[in-house]
């Protein structure tokens, strides 16, 4: 089964600095049909205006990755980590017992554009933690390019979780198919453009959300650039 939930029917926050799009319920957000999925718990759209940001606030016991759409995300932590994150890396921090954190856009003249998204742990209580790697868009081009992984298979960064995350773009003619576990969930979230997910045409913001099958097909790209999930039922 696959359903689609279209971009404009997640959560929207403006708070003039931060421009946010919730596809599960955040913050002053609340939809009880949209809590999470599977074990993913949030995927934040957000928007980050110049010379603005998150100041420095904490996690516990959650999976965080960060995924740069444009701009430069600045990244500071109580673990010792500074960083800036551009288009092409994928960050993973991993609360654990507690971590203090702040994220801000220092461009004068450039919006920062990223996908926040948190996974829920399988491990609680463990040390803080911090990766981040970069996916140049050859490694993502026509493909399905794992990039987050509860091993760190194929170079992708490592999750404290039963998930898996791979990053792709298609356009023209690329395409590409992945087997699915029935017994599994997957989440699909188109980034931008235009794409057939399983026959189903989805457009920025829209995400196909799908239980019970066997095999994800993706093709008939428009300047594609997807996100597929793997995640406990």
């Amino acid at each position: 089964m696959l359903t689609v939930r279209k971009s404009q029917d997640r959560g929207h926050a403006d708070h003039g600095w931060l421009k946010s799009y919730h596809s599960f319920s955040f913050a002053g957000y609340f939809d009880p049909r949209h809590m999470g999925f599977g074990n993913l718990r949030v995927i934040n759209e957000d928007r980050i205006a110049p010379g603005t940001g998150f100041g420095t606030h904490g996690h516990r016991d959650m999976e965080i990755i960060s995924y740069v759409l444009s701009g430069n995300l600045a990244h500071r932590d109580t673990l010792g980590n500074v960083k800036g994150i551009p288009p092409g890396d994928v960050q993973r921090m991993s609360a654990g017992t507690g971590v203090q954190h702040s994220e801000f856009n220092h461009a004068a003249d450039q919006t920062t554009h990223f996908l926040q998204i948190w996974i829920e742990p399988n491990v609680t209580g463990i040390p803080a933690s911090y990766e981040q790697k970069t996916f140049d868009d050859g490694e993502k081009r026509g493909r399905l390019r794992l990039v987050a992984s509860p091993d760190g298979a194929e170079g992708s960064v490592t999750v404290h979780a039963d998930a898996s995350l791979r990053a792709g773009l298609f356009d023209g003619t690329e395409s590409a198919e992945l087997a699915l576990n029935p017994a599994r969930k997957a989440y699909v979230h188109l980034v931008r453009g235009e794409l057939d997910v399983n026959g189903q045409k989805l457009v920025t913001g829209d995400a196909a959300l799908i239980e019970n099958e066997s095999r994800l097909s993706l093709g008939q790209g428009k300047d594609a650039e997807v996100l597929v999930f793997d995640l406990a039922a």
